[in-house]
């Protein structure tokens, strides 16, 4: 075979071709637990840092030793608030089932806020035990997420023990503009977020993140991010979805009952 002929350029072609898709092969199954075990890591980092148990600059082996001396993860059933006994937390991916398209994994919907298409059926709830505690529960994190002005929007929102107050909030993943609507990283925004009602008095999710900023003392609104009126919104519709009735609201109410019904059981022994 002649070495500039059509047959030996395309021989040689195919051949590189080839190794190259080995190549790749070989190393995305090869980097495939890593990539694993950092997508964890990240989470974990995030659930804390929503909890405000560790800063941004932890390194990886203090948030792996505070995860597993104060989180507890349980498995919820979102159409009951129920907790699934029984289920490994590692095995749920909520947004894989939200996507499978499986009316036994996940929900379509037509009342649709936070533009998911489809809610999964269960999700991973964070329990932040206190120090030293096996079973007191101090707060709770959830995951979160819902459309912004370009790309869906992934975080956490704490909420403390009576299931209303917010703890923080991070975001961990979206597309949003740099500068507009990626301040949702910036510290100075989360922090405004600290202290805040998440339902009113009738139990209906009152949150607001408000263009203009927020009124003086007002319990339950947060200021816009301020030229990104669009992922502002995007942020408000997803609390309202994620806590309403499709959302998170059937376990808020068993457990913030559990919870009022535990402090007045603690009020009667200390009389």
């Amino acid at each position: 075979m002649q070495r500039d002929s059509i047959a030996n350029t395309f021989l040689v072609a195919v051949t590189l071709c080839v190794v190259c898709a080995v190549m790749v092969s070989g190393a995305a199954v090869g980097l495939r637990t890593v990539q694993e075990a950092n997508k964890q890591l990240d989470r974990q980092k995030n659930v804390l840092m929503a909890a405000g148990l560790i800063d941004a600059k932890a390194d990886a082996a203090k948030i792996r030793e505070v995860f597993a001396a104060r989180i507890s993860p349980i498995v919820v059933d979102l159409k009951t608030g129920e907790v699934l006994e029984g289920v490994d937390p590692a095995t749920v991916d909520g947004l894989r089932e939200a996507k499978s398209k499986d009316p036994e994994l996940c929900t379509e919907l037509s009342e649709d806020p936070a533009k998911l298409k489809a809610r999964e059926n269960r999700s991973v709830v964070y329990r932040v035990l206190a120090e030293g505690s096996t079973d007191k529960v101090e707060l709770y994190v959830f995951p979160i997420r819902g459309y912004g002005l370009w790309s869906t929007l992934f975080g956490f929102i704490a909420l403390e023990g009576d299931l209303n107050t917010v703890q923080g909030i991070t975001y961990y993943q979206h597309g949003e503009t740099p500068g507009l609507g990626g301040e949702v990283d910036n510290p100075l925004w989360k922090a405004k977020w600290q202290g805040k009602s998440l339902y009113d008095a009738e139990g209906e999710v009152a949150l607001r993140v408000v263009k203009g900023g927020a009124a003086p003392d007002a319990p339950s609104q947060v200021d816009a991010l301020s030229g990104a009126s669009i992922t502002s919104v995007g942020v408000e519709n997803m609390i309202r979805f994620w806590f309403g009735d499709l959302g998170f609201r059937s376990f808020v109410e068993k457990n913030r009952s559990a919870a009022v019904a535990t402090a007045a059981a603690g009020g009667e022994e200390m009389r």
